[in-house]
């Protein structure tokens, strides 16, 4: 079962569109999809769950 309705969703949208190629991050350490991309400080690309605060890069 889904962790949340919007994972759900995210989920069926995605098979549902012709076509989606889209990648789906998903946090390394409690698998949620609430993932953001952020700047780092040296100008990298780092990612952090939104749900859990787990960041890397």
């Amino acid at each position: 079962m889904p962790a949340s309705i919007l994972e759900e969703v995210g989920r069926l949208l995605g098979a549902a569109l012709p076509g989606n190629t889209a990648t789906r991050l998903l946090c390394p350490s409690c698998g949620s999809l609430h993932v953001a991309q952020v700047l780092g400080d040296n100008g990298g690309i780092s990612y952090v769950c939104t749900a859990c605060g787990h960041s890397w890069s």
